[in-house]
């Protein structure tokens, strides 16, 4: 692969891969011992828990305290290589961690996991992380008594995805709720898992589980497969049986449920005040169902639950949650990891020294993401040196970690190869069943006088305007052209005008006079509200007596704004796959299928519903 970075003739790659004789010697026959996991394990080991339990235990006794530790932490990093990062990359480590790389990240504190994110520049293309994930791997195990790293991220699909084109992108929870198909929720999670685990990452933080029951939910909102706990319940399942039949540890998040606050935990506590009998009948529906696919992980949520625990502490940081409810009530025994302690949520109440101590102390296995290593892990170390913490304590949480990690067969096989990357990721196979699963996911709310499909005969010429949110990682954007570009190759004579989230009254002007030119309009909305200029702008499109569609790109509620157009679909995310999706409908080449999963109130009068659950029109 050639070097694309700027300014550097440094190579973007970790050439320095140790051979497999190498990688053996380096676990000090750790590996031949723990040789477990193969490839494609499948979800059939029920009836043999912890097989490798007495060996494991043998490694952990083996283990500093130090090195239990750090096997505690999942850590961001910057750059895209291991030993050899560009110079900013250097300079935002040594800012922000203390050292200059990941391999030096790995030598100082000896993590047991690294987080991949797109800002963090550890996401250019698939090759390229192939090797920073061999370049980690080969890093941790020439450490004395080297162990393997657990390599995650957050590839939700969606708007939410850190690894994007030429990775097959595909559409997000909420267009899946919409679609209802579990079969399509557990295609999702093996073709996502599969080219995850062919790039190095072996945890991914999906699928959300959380029941999205607030339309201001301004964290969650199409993040989760929709308001219905039972059909979440059953896409989570199926999402987690996709993912965990790769070799890929599934994420069921935000424990003990996220989707009924109108706070976003990244700049705020929230509070959940549903009462327990509430939270047994919505939010602990699609967990319990996550156990029962025998979910690899589980993440915490940085939220108050006063009628699971009013002590006034996160979940993250609460025992009677994570002890209590998770582990002894739900009977859960796999890995519980928090969301990122760098969050306001959880740095509220406790300093961050304090934070991961009692997150550990609540029943938490990992801790990701601290706003800084160094304090967390002298924080943990010290807490254990004086008793606050006992080591047992701690080797409860590092067995389930090493558990981990051999059943995904990290001790065997911890490195990837480029010819797995080129076989497996973004194939032509895997983008065309993206499409298809899109396609069935599209909903119609609105088409009067069924202005729906438009026909190249009588509407050939349609003028593209609306909101170009910056566009989800990897995909091409913006929206206004996706979606020009696909109506285009229908046979459509399109152009593209984006007129944004706010538009002037300039651009509103300039948009009614480009109209005047076509013979349909097509406008995106995101997040419409009754003072939105966005609603001036659909109005006075409406206005010239041109047919107006509306495409709602990120939440369907906006139909509730937007009486006045004769066709709205929603689209659940403004990712190219779902655009392409809506543009054929649009074009009548494709049925529109998807039902609405969450209800959507009257904008007037949010007491009565709209559009229910499960509604949706055809052709």
């Amino acid at each position: 692969m050639p070097d694309t970075s700027t300014g550097s003739t440094r190579s973007t790659r970790n050439t320095a891969r140790p051979s497999r004789r190498t990688v053996l010697a380096a676990t000090a026959g750790v590996t031949a011992s723990l040789s477990v996991g193969t490839p494609g394990y499948a979800a059939d080991h029920d009836d043999e828990k912890h097989p490798d339990d007495k060996k494991l235990h043998a490694l952990l006794s083996r283990m500093t305290l130090e090195e239990k530790v750090g096997q505690l932490f999942v850590m961001r990093v910057y750059g895209h290589s291991a030993t050899a990062p560009d110079q900013a990359d250097i300079d935002a480590n040594l800012n922000e961690i203390g050292v200059r790389t990941a391999a030096d990240l790995i030598a100082k504190y000896r993590v047991g996991g690294i987080i991949y994110f797109t800002w963090a520049h550890n996401t250019r293309d698939p090759q390229q992380i192939a090797d920073l994930s061999n370049g980690i791997q080969a890093a941790s195990l020439e450490q004395p008594r080297g162990l393997p790293v657990l390599i995650s991220t957050d590839q939700e699909h969606g708007i939410v995805c850190r690894v994007g084109k030429p990775a097959t992108l595909l559409p997000g929870a909420m267009a899946v709720g919409a679609g209802g198909s579990r079969a399509d929720a557990h295609t999702l999670g093996r073709i996502s898992g599969a080219e995850l685990r062919a790039i190095g990452i072996r945890q991914d933080y999906s699928p959300v589980a959380d029941v999205n029951v607030n339309p201001a939910n301004p964290v969650i909102g199409v993040r989760s497969f929709g308001a219905d706990p039972d059909a979440v319940a059953g896409l989570v399942a199926a999402e987690v049986k996709g993912y965990q039949e790769t070799g890929v540890a599934a994420t069921a998040k935000h424990f003990p449920g996220h989707g009924d606050t109108a706070v976003d935990s990244h700049f705020g506590f929230p509070v959940i005040t549903h009462s327990r009998e509430l939270w047994e009948e919505l939010d602990a529906v699609p967990f319990r169902a996550a156990i029962r696919a025998d979910i690899d992980s589980i993440m915490t949520a940085h939220i108050m639950v006063p009628a699971l625990d009013d002590s006034g502490d996160p979940a993250t940081l609460s025992h009677p949650i994570l002890t209590g409810i998770l582990r002894e009530e739900l009977g859960y025994d796999g890995v519980v990891v928090t969301d990122s302690l760098g969050m306001e949520g959880v740095r509220t109440k406790y300093g961050d020294d304090r934070v991961p101590v009692l997150a550990l102390k609540a029943g938490v296995d990992q801790l990701l993401n601290p706003p800084s290593i160094d304090v967390a892990w002298n924080a943990v170390l010290n807490a254990v040196r004086d008793g606050e913490l006992t080591e047992a304590r701690l080797d409860e949480s590092v067995l389930r970690v090493l558990r981990l990690k051999a059943k995904l067969g990290l001790f065997e096989k911890p490195h990837v190869s480029r010819a797995g990357v080129d076989r497996t990721v973004g194939t032509a196979e895997h983008l065309a069943t993206a499409d298809r699963i899109a396609e069935r996911t599209t909903t119609l709310l609105v088409n009067e006088g069924r202005v729906l499909p438009l026909s190249r005969r009588t509407h050939g010429r349609v003028l593209v305007v609306g909101a170009d949110p910056a566009s989800p990682s990897g995909t091409t954007g913006p929206p206004t052209g996706v979606l020009a570009a696909a109506l285009a190759e229908l046979g459509f004579s399109a152009k593209a005008l984006s007129t944004g989230t706010a538009p002037s009254a300039a651009v509103i002007a300039q948009a009614v006079a480009a109209a005047a030119d076509a013979d349909a309009v097509v406008v995106g909305t995101y997040n419409v509200t009754a003072t939105s200029s966005q609603k001036t702008l659909v109005e006075q499109l409406v206005a010239t007596g041109k047919p107006v569609v509306a495409v709602a790109v990120r939440n369907p509620y906006d139909v509730a704004q937007l009486s006045s157009v004769q066709a709205c679909l929603a689209a659940y995310s403004w990712t190219d796959v779902e655009l392409r999706a809506a543009a054929r409908v649009i074009a009548g080449r494709v049925v529109p299928h998807g039902k609405l999963p969450v209800p959507v109130q009257r904008a007037d009068d949010p007491a009565q519903v709209l559009y229910p659950v499960g509604y949706g029109l055809t052709y």
